[in-house]
């Protein structure tokens, strides 16, 4: 797995429907290697999650089983058919078990999928690693590293020496690794998928037994060789003396010499991503509905209230936090939303930079810059943190939202590179320790709640940094703390339904309702 996060694979983004990027995005991103490994031919399949794990107790009300269904189908994670995953695959004929079983690997997110059909049998193992990020560690027994940003053959075969001197003088590759078990493969990592005549030539030789091409499921491709200008906002700051750019350009600097593509893609790709926010803010105002979740839709209720000048005063605060819920409910009724940085998080970051966009008259190219700020700021958590709330509670995924967020504010503002920094820095400070309960095992409360809370954090720590305040600790060295506290935050509590606000009695009869006789729009006493 990369060590160089990119903007648009880990934290601005997937484009996807579902409660839970960690939980929909990344198992479809799973099932759909699954779906190559086997040619497309899947009959059978059995998968397992370790009891101690979040999965055990989560996977289907956050969406995990749906996500799998529709990567074993080939779907797109934005794909309408979603929610409905489960009668399509047995509709096509596709039989699944789910078991709870220990696993040897104890990352909170593993999944174990065994999948067969009349000619073959496979395993794998994967893991989400937060924001729709995978990584798949072992196929048939072989330990392996698969992130989804390669074009990968497997060429199984007993002798892989004549094998590899053809590959190496026949197609273009950026790895090739030779992977003895008791299921042999040659894994080819290439940035194109190799050309049918070369694998049928490959096929001829005797001892390959099958070839498998399994395709890329991110946006943004590795490759060999690849590097970054910098990794930490400490080497941000050094690359940047004598160059004076904006946190938005060195956003810009990064990703394109990152992924290898050309400033104008990086603000293309970024402008059309703010078109698929911008339309979920739209849908979210004139209201949703869907059978499964705990709350209705509240920010058209939210609307009225404010132009009838009902709420207390604040024009930024209030349309953010309105902007905000809309986001919100149009992920619980399964909308498609950009995970940003994830799905339990999607709301606060766009929320806060669009309703700030709107209360100062602030432009598109605005928001694509703020939101590029934000992406970069993203990158130094992706890489020294997590955004996995099973890894590090809802700090990583709302804390980092908001820190994002205020970095992203005060960019629009026009604030100096400086004070983007101490912002961040401010808001990442305010949210150690958050912890991830969801209520009902649904990813709607106290998420909604906490997306608000980070909008409103990012506004006040922008504010703060915007008449220079003192933020005293370094972004870097509050970073290394959001991984040190996460590790120290008890697994209760970190968005596997056994903790917080998940266990108390009115959360238990919420979820005890949802799955006798859902929807649910609860109101408590």
């Amino acid at each position: 797995m990369s060590n160089y996060p990119s903007i648009f694979n880990d934290v601005i983004g997937p484009v996807m429907r579902g409660p839970s990027s960690s939980h929909c995005a990344a198992s479809l991103r799973i099932a759909r290697i699954c779906r190559d490994l086997m040619d497309e031919q899947i009959k059978d399949i059995v998968i397992e999650f370790d009891p101690h794990g979040s999965l055990a107790t989560t996977h289907k009300s956050q969406g995990s089983d749906m996500g799998l269904f529709g990567g074993f189908l080939g779907w797109e994670a934005y794909d309408e058919r979603l929610p409905d995953s489960e009668k399509h695959l047995a509709t096509a004929g596709i039989n699944y078990s789910i078991n709870i079983a220990a696993l040897e690997e104890k990352h909170p997110n593993t999944y174990k999928i065994s999948l067969s059909n009349e000619k073959e049998t496979k395993v794998l193992i994967a893991i989400s690693t937060g924001g729709g990020m995978i990584e798949v560690i072992n196929i048939d027994g072989n330990k392996v590293s698969m992130a989804g940003d390669y074009y990968e053959t497997l060429i199984y075969c007993t002798d892989a020496e004549n094998i590899i001197q053809y590959l190496k003088s026949t197609i273009t590759y950026d790895e090739i690794i030779f992977h003895k078990g008791a299921s042999s493969f040659i894994e080819i990592k290439s940035p194109a998928a190799i050309s049918e005549t070369i694998c049928k030539e490959i096929m001829q030789m005797h001892s390959v037994h099958s070839i498998k091409n399994i395709k890329p499921v991110l946006p943004i491709m590795a490759r060999k060789g690849m590097t970054v200008p910098f990794i930490t906002c400490n080497e941000m700051m050094q690359y940047n003396e004598g160059k004076n750019k904006a946190l938005w350009e060195l956003a810009v600097d990064y990703e394109s010499i990152r992924g290898n593509i050309s400033p104008e893609e990086v603000m293309d790709k970024m402008k059309s991503i703010i078109h698929i926010m911008g339309n979920a803010i739209e849908t979210g105002l004139k209201g949703t509905a869907y059978k499964d979740r705990i709350l209705g839709s509240q920010s058209p209720q939210f609307k009225k209230s404010y132009d009838a000048n009902q709420l207390i005063g604040g024009d930024v605060l209030n349309t953010t936090i309105m902007y905000v819920s809309a986001i919100m409910e149009v992920k619980s009724s399964m909308g498609v939303i950009v995970a940003a940085p994830t799905a339990g998080s999607c709301g606060g970051l766009p929320g806060v930079v669009f309703g700030t966009a709107h209360c100062i008259n602030n432009n598109e190219e605005a928001i694509i810059k703020a939101m590029l700020s934000a992406g970069l700021i993203g990158v130094f958590i992706a890489a020294h943190a997590t955004f996995a709330a099973e890894v590090g509670g809802c700090m990583a995924e709302t804390g980092s939202g908001g820190g994002m967020a205020a970095a992203a504010l005060v960019e629009m503002k026009g604030g100096s590179l400086a004070q983007s920094i101490a912002a961040a820095s401010l808001a990442l400070q305010n949210s150690l320790g958050i912890i991830c309960d969801p209520i009902g095992n649904r990813v709607e409360a106290p998420c909604l709640g906490r997306n608000v809370m980070a909008a409103t954090n990012a506004i006040s720590c922008a504010n703060m940094a915007l008449s220079n305040y003192e933020h005293l600790i370094p972004l870097d060295e509050v970073i290394e703390t959001m991984k040190a506290v996460g590790d120290q935050i008890h697994h209760t509590l970190r968005c596997t339904n056994l903790g917080g606000l998940s266990i108390t009695s009115t959360a238990k009869k919420i979820e005890a309702l949802l799955e006798a006789n859902p929807p649910v729009f609860y109101k408590s006493c």
